[in-house]
């Protein structure tokens, strides 16, 4: 069995699907996280030097093993050049 039978398998279980469902913004922030800083051809050396940290911090940040602040992510967006923008969720039903 591969990694996506397994996960179309656990799935099928309600309670490990309310609790994935419940991960998916966190998962979306970590993906949007690592996909600026790679569109901006960084690895996770160059952003932390360029926040004053060290890579085992961005490291976490990438992984969903820290609780950064507003100040955090904005400083890491504006490092890979882009900004944090937040949308009401109306807005977001309405895109879907």
């Amino acid at each position: 069995m591969n990694f996506k039978q397994f996960k179309q398998q656990a799935l099928e279980n309600s309670e490990v699907r309310q609790e994935y469902d419940a991960l998916q913004e966190e998962f979306s922030l970590i993906d949007q996280l690592i996909t600026m800083r790679t569109k901006a051809g960084l690895t996770q050396e160059d952003v932390a030097k360029k926040l004053g940290t060290n890579k085992s911090n961005i490291s976490r940040l990438e992984r969903g093993r820290s609780n950064p602040s507003w100040e955090t992510l904005n400083k890491y967006a504006a490092a890979c050049g882009f900004r944090v923008k937040l949308e009401t969720i109306e807005e977001d039903r309405a895109s879907a």
